[in-house]
């Protein structure tokens, strides 16, 4: 019986090193392209998350032959300053790549994505090659921080933006960062079922570093960027290309590009209308294969479809919108008052600008906003949201001291607690401290404004003394400081 169970484990061992294997030869040369692991390695992840999704990452690029003409990997951390664990050019094979993601370890600290997405630009930029890039982002999502700004830049310059986020993440900043389509480049994931994705984010990653392929990097309403990877030189050819509505297959669309083209944009599409576009390398030194890419346009949109706030402050409210359509829009109005009050004020913006900064503001207040477009063909669309600007900050404490009082008629040590405070507003002070008596227990009580100094009795050695002002809004900040008694 032990001889019996000794070779079925050996036999699935087998099967298993057999399925890995015929993996590693059908992916040994489909490929060629970067890839820049960004691993948020911040104190956001626990430890246990961070090792899964190492684990994960080495696994996931297993089977892809290394090195330049291949896949180039490499490892960037998040963390308050970006680590940049490992170049592109760094490993040409799978055991130094897996050895080195073995050892990485854990920055922890803040999470500045935007400091370690500045560093991914330079890495995925700064090569001639013209292959795909790709930027995987692995992170639990928690404060991704002002990413849309860079992930932009990226996804102009060609990158492709996939995410592996954990069931924590802000699934609305990630959305809007992806490289469409977000079905297959953005995955929201337990850490412990995050195996279930492997297969199918490989086969993504495949399908944008595949060696022949023409793709879809980026597409609106009325447009759509297609790349290639260029197989032709300014000098031993050109690309013939043509595209198409499949409802209206009669009306063709051709062009020709010059040998050293790996990209074209397509323009004055219809929305919401699915085409079919084909690329023909034609040359004299060798026959290449048609690339056809088949992709919808998405429905008609128009500005502002989306208004969303951000740098609150007491006196201050930042104020965006979206799509910006500088070709379709002549101007944007953004209206805003105090809520309930009727008193208005409207700033006017260039149709070139999609934010705008709200000054003079009431701390505390619900204001609504309203962001209006005036359309080139005189037609308004608005859009309203609430905002709220942040309390003012209360006034904290100006002073504390702390004085010795030796009792002698009753051989006890007392502390004179004198402090100065805001007078403004004020409702009392709360002070809190700890007793020797019975088991060094926290004590604490309310004084009224009028109050500025007490006397403390029975202190634990080294107790902490802290007063904070009370005022109508709220607690303002404290301080503290430590008594120190002497006992004979």
């Amino acid at each position: 019986m032990v001889c019996k169970i000794l070779w079925c484990v050996l036999f699935v061992f087998l099967l298993s090193a057999d399925v890995h294997s015929s993996i590693n030869k059908q992916l040994l040369n489909c490929c060629e392209g970067d890839i820049l692991l960004l691993l948020d390695s911040s104190g956001s992840i626990a430890n246990y998350e961070f090792s899964r999704l190492l684990f994960f990452a080495a696994d996931l690029l297993r089977p892809f032959s290394l090195g330049r003409g291949h896949v180039r990997v490499g490892l960037l951390q998040v963390g308050t300053n970006p680590h940049l664990e490992f170049g592109l050019d760094v490993h040409s094979n799978q055991e130094t790549l897996q050895s080195a993601m073995q050892g990485v370890k854990q920055l922890k600290g803040d999470t500045n994505t935007e400091a370690a997405l500045s560093v991914a630009l330079e890495l995925l930029t700064e090569t001639d090659v013209k292959v795909p890039k790709i930027l995987l982002w692995l992170t639990d999502g928690v404060q991704p921080g002002d990413v849309d700004r860079p992930m932009s830049e990226l996804k102009t310059r060609g990158v492709s933006v996939l995410i592996v986020s954990t069931v924590h993440g802000n699934y609305q900043v990630l959305k809007r960062v992806v490289t469409p389509p977000l079905e297959s480049h953005l995955y929201s994931v337990d850490i412990d079922n995050i195996d279930i994705i492997t297969e199918d984010l490989r086969k993504a990653i495949i399908e944008i570093i595949r060696a022949e392929r023409l793709r879809v990097v980026d597409l609106t309403s009325h447009s759509a960027v297609l790349q290639w990877r260029p197989v032709l030189s300014q000098d031993s050819g050109y690309y013939e290309l043509w595209y198409k509505s499949v409802s209206k297959p009669g009306r063709e669309i051709r062009r020709t590009l010059t040998g050293d083209s790996s990209r074209a944009e397509l323009k004055n599409l219809q929305p919401d209308t699915t085409y079919t576009a084909s690329l023909r390398p034609e040359s004299n030194q060798a026959v290449f294969n048609t690339l056809t890419v088949t992709f919808t346009t998405f429905p008609d949109v128009l500005s502002p479809a989306v208004v969303y706030l951000s740098d609150h402050g007491p006196d201050q409210i930042r104020v965006s919108w979206g799509p910006l359509q500088p070709a379709r829009v002549q101007r944007y109005t953004v209206e805003y008052g105090a809520i309930p009050s009727s008193h208005v004020r409207t700033v006017t913006l260039s149709r070139q600008k999609n934010s705008t900064l709200l000054t003079g503001l009431e701390p505390g207040t619900q204001y609504l906003v309203t962001v209006t477009a005036l359309q080139v063909d005189g037609k308004e669309r608005a859009m309203s949201v609430r905002a709220c600007t942040l309390a003012e900050a209360l006034p904290a404490l100006i002073d504390l001291q702390l004085e010795p009082v030796t009792r002698r008629d009753l051989e006890v040590e007392e502390m004179q607690v004198k402090w100065q405070a805001y007078q403004g507003g004020l409702r009392g002070y709360w002070i809190k401290w700890e007793t020797e008596k019975p088991h060094s227990a926290s004590s604490s009580m309310y004084l009224p404004p009028s109050s500025r100094s007490t006397r403390l009795t029975h202190l634990a050695p080294n107790s902490r003394v802290c007063v904070s002002p009370i005022y109508s809004s709220g607690r303002g900040d404290g301080l503290c400081c430590t008594a120190t008694t002497h006992r004979g």
